[in-house]
């Protein structure tokens, strides 16, 4: 594949898409599913409005620091997450990367695969940067063996950061370096830059 016939928005499941004004009603059930928001966020649980999901998304979403996409299915084009690059320091070529698969009937099908594998495509091929970090809850095992499919290592955790029905997690901290990046991925996915 050419680096100029290279789709950056274009996965085998997936595509990185606009947000839409009409998303903002989709987030709002999603946050009404306690397991889905305990897995993208140590905050605690709670449904937003639409109102709120679109204020939140304008406030946190874009600008010079954050690129935020939506995730559509290339089947049927379904929105069903959102993937971001956010906390950006382009002086230090990093940025921290969040993902949520708001849609369960899609969960454990590959979708967060193929996401994962085009935004850190998009972080190092068309963004240049040179690290990718994360925080990943210690009981989200099904995201971390995800993170370390795609070749991000563990670089340390805080000790029983999040508190959850009664019993403590360490939130785990977990980074990918653009060379990691090219050589853990197959051909097809990763350019040589």
């Amino acid at each position: 594949m050419s680096e100029l016939n290279l789709s950056l928005f274009r996965g085998q499941l997936v595509r990185l898409a606009a947000p839409q004004p009409d998303d903002a009603k989709l987030f709002s059930r999603w946050s009404e599913n306690a397991v889905y928001m305990r897995l993208v966020d140590t905050d605690y649980a709670r449904p937003m409005s639409a109102e709120v999901v679109a204020e939140r998304e304008k406030a946190h979403g874009s600008g010079p620091n954050a690129v935020t996409f939506h995730l559509r299915t290339i089947k049927d084009d379904s929105l069903i997450g959102f993937v971001s690059l956010h906390s950006i320091e382009w002086n230090n070529q990093t940025a921290l990367m969040s993902i949520g698969i708001g849609e369960p009937d899609y969960w454990g099908k590959g979708y967060g695969l193929d996401a994962m594998r085009l935004i850190l495509r998009y972080a190092f091929y068309e963004l240049n940067l040179h690290r990718v970090g994360l925080h990943v809850s210690a009981y989200n095992t099904r995201a971390i063996r995800l993170y370390e499919k795609v070749g991000f290592k563990h670089e340390g955790s805080i000790r029983d950061f999040i508190f959850r029905d009664g019993q403590r997690y360490d939130d785990i901290f977990m980074g990918i370096l653009r060379d990691e990046w090219r050589v853990s991925q197959p051909p097809s996915i990763a350019p040589l830059i």
